[in-house]
């Protein structure tokens, strides 16, 4: 239990990291039972408690409406009236996950007392057997406070893509330390949601952003020359997809017009990213829309089918754990939440995810490829407010 702290969504976030080592109950009941028992305590037996509840994890509406009759349940056995409306005591509920247990975080108002409770579950063994040893590794690799576009890894080190400009760091008594920076600068503000991507190619490099491309090289020292213009974004998916896109200067996605693999101009609907897999012989092609859908397309970007909601992010990677490279993919909700990655194989028009949600410390406000085999995703940490930056591989077990 955690008294008066600041911000419902940074507790959260501190919560769902510091979970995994409490000891959880062994069914949904179980953890309904504990966080009742708390609420209770707090609000008084016979009080009416107003509920409301967020999924932040991959149940879907079956599952969690067993959870919130769970929860209920488990109310009304500890001497509380769950209610709809108004009541003195507000009890706000999140459900979530890591790789070994569903969390039930709670934050329990009454008047200008607040108190967060959680207690947890552990997952079916049936549920973690599904994805047969696959699970994402996730490693830290950057933290700052300035906002992270994208990172790099060029031969003389690690380059950074910030708003301000770009900055080369060296490997140096086993920690980066900062050798150069350049800026860069825009004619125009850049939007609020602004999104930066770094093409390297050995010591060279290009970076986008929206309305301005940069060319640089890492060697003999940092240098990088800035302009501003409509040249497309070079958009890689692993080592087998390769897209050329217009971003729409003023906004944080890709206005439709691309060159496909094979040279061909099109116009598509507006999207806000494209992954590209191998399935059962052919290459196809995702992309998150604007209206929250994903749709897969051919090779020549011809509309298949839509295989519902992700998040606006999602990158292609080489990886193969079976017959057919892996799509990663944020999943829908909001911007002031954690977020979760988590990994799908698309065959026979559906996507079949093959791993668990890997959980970050906040929403993810980056996803690029990083090499063929791996994906660099950044994420806001709420509790800090800082950007934290993470290298994303596939484990395919054994």
């Amino acid at each position: 239990m955690i008294a008066a702290v600041k911000g419902w969504y940074p507790a959260l976030s501190a919560l769902l990291l510091l979970a995994p080592g409490a000891r959880a109950a062994d069914d949904l009941n179980g953890a309904a039972a504990i966080l009742a028992r708390k609420t209770a305590a707090f609000a008084g037996r016979g009080e009416a408690v107003a509920v409301s509840y967020r999924n932040i994890s991959s149940l879907g509406s079956a599952e969690f409406g067993q959870v919130r009759t769970a929860v209920e349940a488990a109310l009304r056995d500890a001497g509380c009236r769950p209610v709809d409306s108004t009541a003195v005591t507000e009890a706000r509920v999140s459900i979530s996950e890591n790789n070994s247990q569903y969390l039930l975080v709670e934050e329990a108002r009454k008047g200008d007392d607040r108190q967060i409770f959680f207690a947890s579950w552990t997952r079916a063994a049936a549920a973690l057997a599904k994805t047969g040893g696959i699970a994402l590794d996730r490693k830290q690799v950057w933290q700052q406070a300035e906002p992270i576009l994208d990172i790099a890894f060029p031969p003389a080190g690690m380059l950074v893509l910030s708003p301000a400009g770009m900055s080369l760091y060296a490997r140096a008594n086993d920690r980066w330390e900062l050798r150069q920076s350049v800026p860069v600068t825009s004619a125009k503000p850049w939007p609020r949601d602004l999104r930066g991507r770094i093409h390297a190619n050995g010591a060279a490099f290009q970076a986008f952003l929206p309305g301005t491309t940069c060319s640089g090289n890492t060697e003999p020292g940092l240098s990088m020359e800035c302009r501003a213009g409509d040249a497309p974004w070079v958009l890689e998916s692993g080592g087998h997809g390769l897209l050329l896109a217009n971003f729409a200067a003023s906004r944080n996605y890709f206005d439709g017009r691309i060159v496909t693999q094979a040279g061909v101009r099109k116009t598509v609907a507006p999207f806000y990213s494209a992954a590209s897999v191998e399935s059962q012989g052919r290459t196809l092609w995702l992309m998150a829309q604007m209206d929250g859908q994903t749709i897969v397309a051919d090779a020549a970007f011809d509309p298949l089918v839509s295989i519902g909601s992700w998040g606006s992010d999602m990158v292609g990677i080489d990886a193969r754990c079976g017959a057919a490279s892996q799509v990663l993919a944020t999943r829908a909700g909001d911007a002031g939440e954690p977020d979760a990655i988590q990994s799908y194989a698309i065959a026979g028009g559906a996507a079949t995810p093959v791993t668990a949600p890997t959980l970050f410390p906040g929403p993810v406000t980056a996803l690029w490829p990083s090499g063929a085999d791996a994906a660099l995703a950044v994420a806001r940490d709420l509790a800090s407010g800082e950007y934290v930056a993470y290298v994303v591989t596939i484990s395919c077990g054994s």
